[in-house]
């Protein structure tokens, strides 16, 4: 399961025709003065956790100087460890009344279910006291969506308004597989007019190859089959953790150590893109060599292949055998792409100094800029013996770091550089 970004679940609702507010995307405070809607205007931090209201990342602007200003502490507020990439400002609207809807796939029940409260906005407490079901039982009409409003408390044209907005609800959660869909709140405006003014969408990523529309929206490349994002015998594991907007991949053995390091790259202000885990059940440990070499050279090739992908953190943690294997296998991923933009197929390389390799945390601007190179890997692989690629480590965008703060620190300052 996957969360858009409100931003991203209001295209959706445009699309089908669910009233949503004038809007524009920011992703850097100086775009403030390029703003095409009048204010007052709402900024509105774009992360996927809940509760942006009560931390401070929604606030109300009145002109242009106070905007750039409101906007540069909400690019810097993080909501439960997650710095926003983009804010959305958009149309400030004066609601009369507020309601919560929401539709959502129950699996005990094995069907969907309407759910809706009189009662909408950050106040959950209040929301969840009033919130009434209706279970969709067969094949879907608008008479469960009147049903609901009537349930609600609602009277006269609100029924039909409100219906309306949960019929095209439901025809975006059928036709596109979702999970879940909200609108909390939906406003209603004093000439009666309903207004999607929050939105939250979960789409399911076993239905996502069936949909290249929300694909191409959550901009998240994606394997051609389950077996790209989770190989046999847990070799290799792809973390539900993806931000379109991220440039940092992480390779990991174990899935709490990849959800670990994600955090500590966010806590530094970094931006990663997507994880894998390698011997994901086994936090790489109790596997075959040859199976980990296996999962890990995949995972490289993986991260090559994401182009928003400017630099690859591996944090692996595992014992001094294993951690040869993995030397190794890195080596061989490397070797050949070093060939191919050297021209060269044989080995020409000699041990280099003990001055060169005090200098190989400073890989040349020209290596770097290769583009026959996969993106600069930063490495804490403690306990690992280095002589198997020391041969043309010099030669490498390639940076073996002791300690993970090390680590990340080098991981951001390339990303930013790129």
């Amino acid at each position: 399961m996957t969360d858009l970004l409100e931003y991203q679940a209001k295209e959706l609702f445009r699309a089908v025709g669910i009233p949503v507010l004038p809007s524009q995307q920011i992703d850097h405070p100086r775009e403030i003065r390029q703003l095409k809607i009048p204010y007052p205007v709402v900024l509105k931090s774009q992360v996927r956790a809940g509760g942006r209201g009560k931390a401070g990342g929604v606030r109300r602007v009145e002109n242009t100087i106070d905007a750039i200003a409101t906007a540069r502490r909400i690019f810097n507020l993080p909501i439960a460890g997650e710095y926003p990439e983009i804010l959305l400002a958009e149309t400030h609207y004066n609601a009369q009344q507020e309601y919560f809807l929401a539709i959502v796939l129950d699996y005990q029940l094995q069907r969907p279910v309407l759910l809706g409260s009189s009662q909408g906005g950050m106040q959950v407490e209040a929301v969840l006291e009033q919130v009434q079901k209706v279970a969709v039982e067969g094949e879907f009409s608008p008479f469960y969506a009147r049903q609901l409003a009537i349930a609600m408390g609602l009277r006269g044209g609100s029924i039909d308004s409100v219906s309306d907005i949960l019929v095209k609800m439901y025809h975006l959660f059928a036709t596109k597989d979702l999970d879940s869909i909200e609108i909390n709140p939906l406003g209603i405006g004093v000439d009666g007019e309903v207004m999607a003014l929050d939105g939250k969408i979960a789409v399911n990523d076993r239905g996502l190859q069936r949909h290249p529309d929300l694909i191409e929206l959550m901009g998240v490349p994606l394997a051609s089959d389950d077996s790209e994002a989770c190989l046999p015998n847990s070799t290799l594991q792809r973390l539900d953790m993806v931000n379109p907007k991220g440039n940092i991949g992480i390779l990991c053995n174990g899935l709490d150590l990849g959800m670990a390091t994600w955090d500590a790259v966010v806590q530094k202000r970094g931006k990663p893109a997507q994880c894998w885990a390698i011997g994901a059940q086994t936090s790489g440990i109790l596997m075959p060599n040859d199976s980990l070499s296996q999962g890990l050279e995949v995972a490289l090739e993986r991260m090559r292949e994401v182009s928003e992908v400017k630099v690859i953190l591996i944090n692996i943690l595992t014992s001094p055998q294993v951690a040869e294997t993995m030397v190794r296998t890195i080596a061989n991923f490397l070797r050949p792409h070093l060939d191919e933009a050297n021209g060269e197929s044989e080995d020409r390389f000699e041990r280099p100094t003990a001055a060169a390799r005090a200098l190989r945390r400073e890989t040349s601007p020209s290596t770097l800029s290769n583009p026959s190179l996969p993106p600069p890997i930063v490495v804490r692989l403690p306990g690992a013996q280095l002589e198997s690629i020391e041969p043309f480590w010099d030669e490498l965008p390639l940076y073996w770091m002791e300690t993970l703060e090390d680590a990340i620190a080098r991981a951001i300052e390339l990303a930013r550089s790129l």
